[in-house]
């Protein structure tokens, strides 16, 4: 499987996980805001920042009533209608190049989620340098094609989606020209919990579609996304604010700076870990074995002296034979005097 470039970094499994801080509505219809959180993720380390690019008329339609409103009571926006929500939530269009702008200046990779074809071309404008496909859009094969249609690198949430629905998804990116495909093993709800993120879908998603494997995360802390490494994830995606005191749509399961600090930090440490297979010494594993029991003789012992467990010990440091030859020592005499504290070898006897 081949590296993919996604801005000036490179995303596979000899490198370090690839970190999205995502905005999404937390700058609370503020580009001072939207700004600060630029900085504060370009600060923490993160290694892209994505937005969301839509309006509220693209998405659905205005109605209070009925299907357009959220009346569940354990949904974190129950009491607005859809409408409502996205107005509350969007980036203006207007902000997008002064952000892109401000993370290109901090060292960030600033990227999108487009949610209708308008959203792609006014992107296109702005030279993105790839793409995402949110969850809930990931059914929504007429905009997959035309993302892929532009030949940039593509990121797919997998959150509702079947393996039959992933098939779909990935085979309409990969016939409208997506050659670099990266699909985010995601849990669809708000906050998620750490129960239903099921991580091991990662190696099989990685298996069955033979691409980039990732984690979008929607649970709280960074415990779970840290656990995705272990399996595989390259790229680890998480909401993202200044404080979640100061509220928003995703403040609730969003990371605060300190936070993606310890991801980013914790995420490569995780990656560094896994290494190869490997049995036997490191060349720094070399410099403790003398810290390993050996056979050393314990008390002086005249030459032509029978050795018993009486004259030889296993001890610490480890410069004399292993203890498994002591049986072999046992009952013979010595070749020579010895005096305690000499390593038991071979020539003793």
């Amino acid at each position: 499987m081949r590296e993919i470039q996604l801005g000036h970094r490179k995303v596979g499994t000899g490198h370090a996980p690839f970190i999205i801080a995502e905005m999404s509505g937390n700058h609370n219809q503020s580009l001072e805001t939207a700004l600060r959180i630029v900085d504060a993720a370009a600060e923490s380390g993160a290694h892209a920042l994505k937005l969301q690019t839509y309006r509220a008329d693209l998405m659905t339609l205005d109605l209070e009533e009925g299907d357009f409103f959220i009346g569940d009571p354990a949904s974190l926006w129950k009491g607005q209608s859809l409408y409502k929500l996205y107005e509350q939530a969007y980036t203006p269009w207007e902000w997008h190049k002064p952000i892109f702008d401000r993370c290109r200046e901090r060292g960030l990779i600033p990227f999108s989620t487009p949610f209708h074809p308008d959203a792609v071309d006014f992107l296109e404008e702005l030279d993105v340098p790839f793409y995402k496909i949110a969850s809930f859009e990931n059914n929504d094969l007429p905009l997959i094609r035309r993302v892929a249609a532009t030949g940039k690198p593509l990121i797919i949430s997998t959150g509702l989606s079947t393996i039959a629905d992933l098939e779909e998804a990935v085979s309409a990116a990969r016939e409208a020209g997506c050659r670099d495909l990266i699909l985010l093993k995601c849990t669809s709800h708000y906050p998620a919990s750490p129960v239903d993120s099921h991580l091991n879908t990662i190696p099989h998603l990685r298996s069955l579609f033979g691409c980039e494997v990732g984690l979008s995360d929607h649970t709280q802390g960074i415990g779970v996304p840290i656990a995705s490494v272990a399996l595989g994830a390259t790229v680890i995606e998480k909401h993202f604010t200044i404080s979640r005191a100061d509220g928003g749509v995703d403040a609730a399961f969003s990371l605060e700076p300190e936070e993606m600090r310890q991801l980013v930090a914790e995420s490569e440490r995780a990656w560094q870990a896994l290494g190869g297979v490997h049995y036997g010494l490191t060349e720094k594993d070399k410099q403790s074995l003398k810290f390993r029991r050996s056979l050393y003789i314990s008390r002086d012992v005249a030459a032509g002296e029978t050795l018993s467990e009486d004259n030889i010990r296993i001890i610490r440091p480890g410069y004399g034979l292993p203890p498994k030859f002591m049986g072999m020592f046992v009952g013979r005499t010595a070749s020579r005097a010895l005096k305690a504290g000499t390593p038991v070898s071979w020539d003793l006897l």
